[in-house]
């Protein structure tokens, strides 16, 4: 062969290599942007997202929780659920493709709710906090003991227009499967009116009380459950300090730090309330 002609064989040689590693690149580059991707989607916080009894706001949550898994092994070893079948417990770690920051733990009420462990195993084993413990605990006989019932995982929301017992057909499914009965939901009589001889009987969500445990959503008789927990955040609106329930003393300790209450005058309140309640009659008499 030729000096020119293996010259040239080089320089293809030296080009194919060329082309290659820079294809080989893009396409690394392709890979290393999708999975960067994914990552960043899964490491967002999903808004719906329950966390175990004592979690800390998402936010600090997130901060605290260092993933070791330690709450779902705990959630695993005392497994209440009453369907033995199942091996799986209510806590799980969230995993690629949940849609939830990865190695976090939630829970799905609907397929497995929290089954209300009276000693909550699942929170003195966290090893930095993101589970409080205080939060989940009550002063007895002056020693501090666990208290499931201040739990606040969530709160059981109802959908009205598909509850069937807002249709009329008696049903207390959510009422009798809910581990704190006639304190987070009560039944409430109504008058049917459509029918007028026969009367609704309606469940009623006390968000003060519910914990959020989802086992009223897991009972739910319809297709798609009809009272499902939602995030407090999410479920419950905020009224501020611009009003306040004057005939309970806690509720007025939400004015502390306030500037003070600011009110409103007008005309109107300038008048003496027998002046105000006769307006009328005294803009008549003008």
């Amino acid at each position: 062969m030729s000096e020119n002609n293996k010259t040239d064989s080089n320089v293809n040689k030296e080009r194919r290599k060329f082309f290659i590693k820079t294809l080989q690149g893009i396409g690394l580059s392709i890979l290393g942007g999708t999975v960067w991707g994914a990552y960043v989607s899964e490491a967002k916080t999903d808004p719906l997202v329950l966390r175990p009894p004592g979690a800390l706001k998402e936010d600090d949550f997130l901060r605290k929780c260092i993933k070791c898994g330690l709450c779902v092994e705990a959630c695993k070893n005392r497994d209440t659920n009453p369907d033995r079948s199942k091996k799986t417990a209510t806590l799980r770690l969230a995993s690629p493709g949940d849609h939830k920051p990865i190695g976090t733990p939630y829970f799905i009420p609907r397929e497995i709710p929290c089954y209300m462990c009276e000693d909550i195993p699942c929170v003195p084993v966290c090893p930095t906090g993101a589970l409080d413990v205080d939060s989940v605990s009550s002063i007895k006989d002056g020693e501090k003991v666990l208290d499931i019932n201040k739990a606040r995982m969530g709160v059981a929301v109802v959908d009205e227009e598909h509850c069937i017992a807002f249709w009329g057909i008696q049903c207390d499914a959510c009422y009798r499967a809910c581990p704190i009965l006639d304190v987070a939901i009560k039944l409430e009589y109504r008058r049917n009116p459509r029918t007028g001889k026969h009367a609704f009987l309606l469940p009623v969500v006390y968000s003060d009380a519910c914990t959020g445990c989802g086992l009223c959503e897991k009972a739910c008789v319809t297709e798609k459950a009809a009272i499902y927990v939602l995030p407090r955040e999410i479920a419950l609106g905020r009224v501020g300090k611009h009003y306040i329930k004057g005939w309970e003393k806690e509720d007025e300790k939400r004015l502390k730090g306030s500037k003070g209450i600011e009110t409103t005058v007008t005309e109107k309140s300038k008048l003496s309330p027998e002046e105000y309640l006769n307006i009328e009659d005294l803009l008549d008499e003008e």
